[in-house]
């Protein structure tokens, strides 16, 4: 029996990544391939607090229909977590609720990408990000960075080449590459977006984990400082990496007719995210226990990521480099072939999979041209005896 399908489906294909699971069943496999939060740090008796105070103060509010652009209470917490952050040119009105970023970004593929669209990406960005305007039949075209991010004059050349409908972005703490948008650079990419007019996204799941000192303010932040560019940009955030993946409570800050056109879709694909989810939400935002819990996570978190890179230099030496992520919750390598050992991550892969440790090749990340020696590891749901085993494993694996 064969389906009509859709035609748009020809242009996608299902996640590297998420088949990649299927592999690891095996018992005693070491996983570096999730790109999770580590469960252990959920504030579970913080959020048990915020259900049982969102059922107690507004239980009609928590358990019915809600509106389309998101529950009020959560919006204006959202507004304030955004303003503690220095973006102070946001207001509750300004943004909707959405369930997790991801759908911000399916939003913007509904209402700004046709087929044949272009659409510049970062060369590596998130998957997830490439397949979602592929299905809406976007020409998607790569741009290259480096440790600090798109590069600039680079970024700009493809915007006169393309004119593309959008530019998305991961300026801080990227996915993979755990890259970090410089200051300089974040002004440019602003005075591009007005100098152009073109759309500028800013996905930004990973700004609140930062190991040591917090990166250059967002984009958003910074939008002031370049006037017009408010009006070219769009800002999405999330819970999920910070708070609970499991509430799916995400947001997008766009400008007014972008996030009429996108509560209008919104309305179509779920009509509100979970009022229960939102409600949890803003109360545990409202009770003041997030600074709390990031101090935890970053904690955790830049102490593993420091085990993972000193275990990288012990075990694999020269046949890889990487540059030490300052936070978020990956590090994104390449394998040299320095002494004649492997220089595919893929084939790697496989053989570390037999040695019991697994992580993502980084092919897939890349829409276009993709550098076959890379891959991520990510470093947040290991413990940090568990890492020094697992990049043993790798290097078992090498060779």
């Amino acid at each position: 029996m064969s389906l009509p399908f859709a035609q748009r489906l020809d242009n996608v294909e299902t996640s590297a990544i998420r088949e990649l699971f299927k592999l690891l069943g095996k018992p005693g496999i070491i996983s570096f391939a999730g790109g999770f939060p580590d469960s252990a740090m959920f504030d579970v008796a913080g959020i048990r607090q915020a259900v049982n105070q969102a059922l107690n103060d507004a239980p009609g509010g928590a358990l019915q229909y809600g509106a389309t652009e998101g529950y009020e209470p959560l919006r204006q917490q959202l507004a304030a977590f955004m303003q503690a952050k220095g973006a102070q040119n946001v207001a509750a009105e300004q943004l909707i609720v959405t369930t997790g970023s991801q759908q911000a970004l399916d939003l913007l593929g509904k209402t700004m990408v046709d087929p044949g669209s272009k659409v510049i990406v970062e060369a590596p960005t998130f998957l997830a990000t490439i397949q979602c305007f592929r299905l809406y039949g976007a020409d998607v075209i790569g741009a290259p960075i480096d440790g600090n991010g798109v590069q600039a004059d680079a970024l700009e050349s493809l915007i006169e080449t393309h004119r593309p409908k959008l530019v998305y972005l991961i300026p801080t703490f990227g996915n993979p590459s755990g890259a970090t948008l410089s200051l300089e650079r974040r002004l440019r990419v602003l005075q591009l977006a007005v100098k152009h007019q073109t759309l500028i996204v800013e996905d930004d799941p990973y700004g609140d984990l930062y190991f040591d000192a917090p990166p250059p303010p967002s984009l958003l932040a910074l939008s002031p400082q370049v006037p017009g560019s408010r009006d070219w940009l769009v800002h999405c955030g999330s819970l999920s990496k910070v708070l609970s993946p499991g509430l799916r409570v995400g947001w997008m800050v766009a400008p007014p007719a972008l996030l009429a056109k996108a509560t209008m879709c919104k309305q179509f694909a779920d009509a509100h995210t979970s009022t229960f989810a939102q409600a949890t939400a803003a109360q545990y935002l409202a009770a003041g226990r997030m600074p709390a819990t990031l101090a935890r996570v970053r904690q955790v978190y830049g102490q593993r990521a420091r085990a993972m890179g000193e275990a990288l230099r012990a075990e694999l030496g020269e046949a890889v480099s990487f540059v030490p992520p300052q936070g978020g919750l990956f590090v994104w390598a390449r394998l040299t072939g320095a002494g004649g050992k492997l220089a595919d991550s893929a084939a790697l892969a496989r053989q570390a999979i037999e040695q019991g440790v697994a992580f993502v090749p980084g092919a897939p990340f890349f829409c276009a041209n993709p550098d076959r020696g890379t891959l991520r590891l990510s470093f947040a749901t290991v413990g940090e005896d568990l890492i020094r085993e697992g990049v043993a494993r790798l290097g078992k694996a090498l060779g």
